[in-house]
């Protein structure tokens, strides 16, 4: 069988990554995992993967959801956490950077290093615990792509956008510095065709805030104006609609196109047009600083907040999220994501069947040696008369996965911790995940969703 995990989408470009087992280092006691939510017999397979999975690992929290044809049928939180306040300023020694990361998913510290600008910090197992719930919010990191597709779709659906639309004309974006800028489609940007690779340029702008604010001169933080003006002087990395590459940039340009064709702010557009119409009220943009979820890291960074040169915990000052909003900054939980899938089969009225198809179509090129491709913020591939859609998010202290089976069956994960060391876990859990609800012969029949929408 074919699997969809992240595994094999690799294998296109970096080399397999060799098969994993759950069972990788020593559970803690069963006692000390808290759990909250529902999980129906029939599905205590994927419930009991889960606890081993985040119990080996240390994982703080986390989250799954399953639906079939449309019901919320498992939706489970995995874990408890509590917040302290930090000394602002800090009197202790600054962390040390404990590794260099790639600018596209820049990592950070050891959970109990104290940033020096005093956020709401996790201090472990204290007073105050709160349990994770189904409803608990994640960072996903770039499970926020699907969301923008879906709002750009939504704006080609009404009539007030068209996919073959050049970049340059919708944001007036000169392309002195490349020609070939001009040939940036909408549908370019959503199938990561629009000319910009990171591993050509070295640099992913959406995390190059000390560049940008230094080469303008601009104090940090810095704005969307700011990464388009910098990104737009200088020239592409290959001709747009020749090749993929998973840019952010990209879908950061698909964001800012909703804003100037809706005449509203991103977030505000998907609230109304995309989130709304199926139940979901819960989902809102990311801030640097949290004051929810902790997010652990063994990475530090020098903070993107502000001029102070102080060195953070990453997820806690070494990206700004509110620049990556429409290409990794919602805040969501995993049924909030099981629910909003729906939306790609015609639930909620948001979506038609033809922009749908439209939305997952193959590209003009960029089909990998597996089959799959990259379509509006999914990676898809042709299964059987269906298609397998899915993708993960990462960024330090987050990791989520949501995956749209052929069978109908959906189900999405979320995890406060990013694996940053040693084997590549997450992408064995994708496996084990897929296996085990093609395995599930009865099905719960009793939809969860009015308990949570």
């Amino acid at each position: 069988m074919t699997r969809i995990s992240r595994r094999n989408l690799l294998t296109a470009s970096a080399g397999a990554v060799p098969a994993l087992t759950l069972g990788l280092r020593p559970a803690a006691a069963a006692s000390e995992l808290t759990t909250t939510g529902i999980v129906p017999a029939q599905l205590a397979r994927l419930d009991t993967m889960l606890k081993t999975f985040v119990q080996a690992r240390s994982i703080s929290c986390a989250q799954l959801a399953v639906s079939r044809n449309g019901k919320i049928v498992l939706a489970r939180g995995y874990g408890h956490y509590s917040f302290t306040r930090a000394p602002s300023p800090s009197p202790s020694p600054t962390p040390t950077p404990t590794a260099t990361p790639s600018p596209s998913v820049s990592p950070s510290p050891s959970p109990s290093a104290s940033p020096t600008a005093g956020p709401l910090i996790w201090r472990g197992n204290t007073a105050g615990l709160a349990l994770v719930q189904p409803t608990s919010l994640f960072r996903i990191a770039s499970l926020s792509k699907h969301i923008t597709s879906a709002a750009i779709m939504r704006l080609v659906q009404d009539g007030k956008l068209s996919l073959g639309a050049s970049v340059t004309t919708l944001l007036g974006l000169s392309a002195a510095a490349d020609a070939r800028l001009a040939k940036v489609t909408v549908l370019r940007l959503m199938q990561n065709l629009g000319g910009w690779d990171k591993e050509v340029s070295k640099r992913d702008y959406l995390f190059s805030d000390h560049a940008i604010s230094a080469t303008l001169d601009v104090p940090l933080p810095i704005t969307h104006a700011h990464i388009l003006t910098y990104a737009t002087q200088r020239p592409l990395d290959f001709a747009p609609g020749t090749r993929m590459s998973y840019n952010n940039y990209n879908f950061l340009l698909l964001g800012r196109i909703i804003e100037k064709v809706s005449g509203q702010s991103y977030e505000s557009y998907v609230k109304q047009k995309v989130l709304a119409p199926v139940g979901i009220t819960r989902m809102r943009l990311s801030r640097s600083v949290e004051e929810g979820l902790p997010y652990h890291s063994k990475y530090t960074a020098k903070t993107v907040l502000d001029d102070s040169g102080a060195v953070v915990p990453h997820p806690y000052g070494g990206a700004n999220y509110a620049n990556l909003d429409s290409a990794g900054g919602w805040l969501a939980s995993a049924v909030d994501l099981v629910r909003l899938s729906t939306i790609f089969t015609g639930g909620g009225g948001v979506l038609s069947s033809a922009s749908v198809a439209k939305l997952l179509a193959k590209p003009e090129t960029g089909l990998n040696q597996h089959g799959s491709w990259y379509a509006g913020g999914w990676w898809v591939r042709t299964m059987g008369s269906g298609l397998n859609t899915w993708h993960t998010g990462s960024l330090p202290g987050t990791f989520a996965i949501l995956s749209r089976m052929h069978n109908g069956v959906t189900y999405c994960a979320t995890f406060n911790r990013r694996e940053e060391e040693g084997a590549a876990d997450y992408d064995a859990l994708l496996d084990e995940l897929y296996d085990a609800a093609m395995g599930i012969t009865s099905w719960p029949t009793t939809d969860l969703t009015p308990r949570y929408f």
